[in-house]
């Protein structure tokens, strides 16, 4: 049953203690920490992270409800918001006072609505009036305005990834204001409009925070909003608008993803995919938008796959109360406790749960039947090498040649990843042995991606074996392999001699040298030394094979004293004596193995021929018209 579920939570999830009259769970995104705040801090604060480096736990004194806590990066400073005037700071840097301080926003009779940590030291105070930009000195116990920016807010989102704080403004909050931060400067962007499905009469706020995320996809950040249809149009369901946020320029709706059904939903991106849940039906749509038919302003997409639900999880019973025996307890999923978050966690602060949200590559296999979208869709995907590889495994199983533009299709797909990945690294490897310039100084190592599947990957996980199968007709066998050969060449990527050497071991097992013998002639099998020294090897099988191979090392034009020695093997001394005259090679060849092999036929006349050709060159390099007896032969 788990074959069918495209979508799991992880195995080991992050456990705290579970919201109740007495603990209130907070969570920051980021840092990705979950705060569980017992009695407003005075009987604990346990702080637990994505690691165990990151948990802390300490107590404060309760001085009233807690609104908002976070750390700065690296734990460093702990702000607490408690009212809507002030921010209440601790110290936790090594040898500083663990004292705390407050601070009140500058702006008079504004209300703070949160903040955000952008840097260790540097916090930015979100009002309904406006935001303040601070750099924190825990030194001084003080902090110094860097900027502020007067503004009326409604709500606000922050993307720690990015920086980028997202404020809502005007009456119906459908208006963006950006600011982007960088290491104690903010910057104004492009405010934008987000397209309402229905303008209220009178205005009122339209654009709640539920419906909006923010996150980065395929290294782009995108604004989502999630439009509910209106009840007066016949629009068939709801959808999310991706609008591509650039930090210079404006701001554009670049991407429609189809819900196709109307209720609640949630939002995450996982491995670059939009992943929508959907309360009601307990399913989940996952959405590429790489995946598209045509490149145009504002692309449309259909889901991936068919809606499934995540991957059912059990929750293991812990605790003294809890029996061995006992079994875990299914946990309710799309739980109207859940909260999800950007990209990729969901808390159930009920159960005491924080979890990521995983993608199972194996199951949509049997879900994408088109092998060529298949493949587009795995190639983008974090872990995807194995999965791939076992895609080209299992489309070679039917073995007829129905299929073999199929094969192509998926061998183009996957070469133009890898010679995309070798132009980069050239490119990379050129501008580095040009030395240091302000052209190269943009040039980053290619990074090579699970996506890269290089010709020893094909050759050990799938051609080799598949060479090898039981049942499969070999002409298929031979299409295939001159197939992926054919996608290199396409490509202007070498070809491997492996490669070469399994189509020749194919066309002999089958008895295939008229097939050989053409491939060879009319050089479908490029030259090699390998490859010339395995046709030497099936001479005893196909006495032609000697000759193919002598010719392809005369055309390799470097291979000379392979040549040589695959004559005098044969007892060709003659015939090695006049190859090498016809390079130009005789002068600085060891007469000895001449001599050896001229022996070793018993031919007197042609050891005393070989001998004297060898005398006389020695004369003639020492420029001498004798000889001296100790010195005949280099």
């Amino acid at each position: 049953m788990s074959d069918e579920y495209y979508l799991e939570l992880s195995e080991n999830p992050v456990q705290f203690e579970n919201a109740s009259s007495v603990n209130n769970v907070f969570f920051d995104e980021a840092n990705k920490q979950v705060f569980a705040v017992r009695s407003g801090g005075a009987t604990g604060v346990v702080v637990k992270g994505p690691d165990d480096k990151s948990s802390v736990a300490f107590r404060m004194d309760d001085k009233g409800e807690v609104k908002c806590i976070k750390f700065s990066l690296g734990n460093k400073i702990l702000a607490v918001q408690r009212t809507t005037k002030s921010v209440d700071f601790t110290n936790f840097i090594p040898d500083y006072p663990h004292l705390e301080f407050s601070h009140e926003c500058k702006t008079k009779n504004a209300s703070i609505l949160g903040f955000c940590w952008t840097n260790w030291n540097e916090i930015v105070f979100v009002t309904d009036q406006g935001i303040e930009f601070y750099q924190v000195l825990p030194d001084k116990r003080t902090l110094k305005l860097l900027k502020s920016q007067s503004i009326n807010v409604n709500w606000y989102m922050y993307c720690p990834e990015t920086a980028v704080l997202l404020l809502s403004t005007t009456v119906q909050g459908n208006v963006l204001q950006p600011f982007a931060f960088k290491t104690a400067t903010m910057s104004k962007m492009s405010k934008f409009e987000i397209e309402l499905p229905a303008v209220p009469k009178p205005a009122k706020l339209s654009l709640s925070e539920r419906d909006i995320a923010v996150a980065t996809i395929y290294d782009q950040l995108y604004v989502m909003y999630l439009k509910h249809h209106s009840r007066t149009t016949n629009s068939p369901g709801a959808e999310v608008v991706l609008y591509h946020l650039p930090r210079e320029g404006t701001c554009k709706k670049t991407h429609v993803l189809k819900l196709n059904t109307t209720g609640k939903f949630a939002l995450n991106v996982v491995d670059n995919l939009v992943v929508v849940h959907h309360q009601s039906s307990q399913t989940s749509l996952i959405y590429d938008i790489k995946l598209r038919e045509l490149d145009t302003n504002v692309n449309v997409h259909q889901p991936v796959l068919p809606a499934r639900s995540i991957n059912p999880y059990k929750i293991p019973l812990t605790g003294p109360a809890a029996a061995p025996s006992q079994a875990p307890v299914p946990c309710e999923l799309y739980s109207s406790s859940w909260s999800v978050f950007q990209p990729d966690i969901i808390i159930s602060a009920s159960e005491g749960y924080l979890w990521y949200l995983q993608v199972k590559l194996q199951p949509t296999l049997n879900l994408l039947q088109d092998k060529g979208k298949l493949m587009d869709f795995l190639l983008r995907r974090r872990d995807c090498k194995m999965v791939i590889l076992s895609v080209c495994s299992q489309m070679l199983i039917g073995g007829d040649k129905g299929n073999l533009s199929v094969v192509a299709t998926v061998f183009d797909k996957l070469n133009q990843v890898y010679k995309d990945y070798l132009d980069a690294e050239q490119a990379y490897t050129a501008a580095m042995e040009s030395g240091p310039s302000r052209s190269n100084t943009s040039y980053k190592r290619p990074v090579r991606t699970q996506a890269v599947i290089d010709q020893s990957d094909m050759y050990t996980h799938v051609l080799s074996d598949f060479t090898e199968r039981k049942g499969v007709k070999h002409k298929f066998i031979i299409a295939v392999l001159m197939e992926y050969i054919r996608s290199l060449n396409q490509f202007q990527i070498p070809v491997q001699h492996y490669l070469y050497e399994l189509v020749i071991k194919t066309l002999v097992q089958h008895n295939l040298f008229y097939m050989l013998h053409q491939f060879l002639q009319y050089h479908v099998l490029s030259d090699s030394k390998p490859l010339a020294c395995l046709l030497l090897s099936l001479e005893s099988t196909y006495p032609p094979a000697h000759q193919l191979s002598l010719d392809m090392l005369k055309r390799l034009s470097t291979a000379n004293d392979e040549i040589v020695e695959v004559l005098l093997s044969k007892q060709q001394v003659l015939g090695a004596l006049r190859f090498i005259r016809s390079v130009g090679g005789h002068d600085n060849v060891s007469a000895r193995k001449f001599l050896d092999a001229a022996r070793q036929t018993n031919d007197t006349m042609l050891f005393y021929t070989i001998f004297r050709f060898f005398e006389q060159r020695n004369m003639r390099l020492r420029g001498n018209p004798g000889f001296n007896q100790g010195r005949w032969f280099r």
